[in-house]
């Protein structure tokens, strides 16, 4: 950062707050955690407060993607497509155990943590997360968006930290 002027380090600030209060949410919901999932997105919740509120019906108009509920492997190569159609820069939440390590489902059919596919940004542990842990996870990735300056190098999005 030191090596960075005045007005790039203003304008990464800039960019990271108008992509924080923007996010594009696309909602990969497989299992029981969707319904705990949908109760952060109603009124008594408000995720839209968070500026993720309507979900968008294609990953290329996402820059969020929430994985919600158990991945078996034949799932799996359609979780990367979908986080390989998604546009730079973005985020992954993984919502609940299942998500997350597998959960209780240790067996041959379901992948032990969706990591071992995609990068996560965030993981939400619980088996329901309530909704409340879901908001927290959204101001979590607020915190590292902020935080993150967005830089093409060799034709590959890098994102590094600006904390100083």
């Amino acid at each position: 950062m030191a090596d960075q002027g005045w007005f790039t380090s203003r304008s990464d600030e800039l960019f990271g707050w108008a992509r924080r209060w923007s996010l594009f949410q696309y909602p990969f919901a497989t299992a029981c955690c969707s319904m705990e999932y949908m109760s952060a997105s109603c009124s008594h919740y408000d995720l839209d407060r968070f500026g993720a509120g309507w979900p968008r019906w294609t990953p290329r108009q996402s820059d969020v993607l929430f994985v919600v509920g158990t991945i078996n492997h034949k799932m799996a190569p359609v979780l990367k497509t979908i986080y390989d159609q998604m546009c730079e820069p973005k985020w992954v939440i993984a919502i609940g155990v299942c998500t997350c390590t597998g959960g209780f489902y240790n067996n041959y059919a379901v992948v032990q943590g969706i990591d071992t596919i995609i990068p996560v940004d965030v993981y939400i542990p619980g088996c329901p997360p309530r909704p409340e842990a879901i908001l927290d996870a959204v101001i979590k990735l607020h915190e590292k968006i902020q935080t993150e300056r967005q830089s093409r190098r060799g034709g590959e999005w890098v994102k590094e930290s600006v904390e100083g």
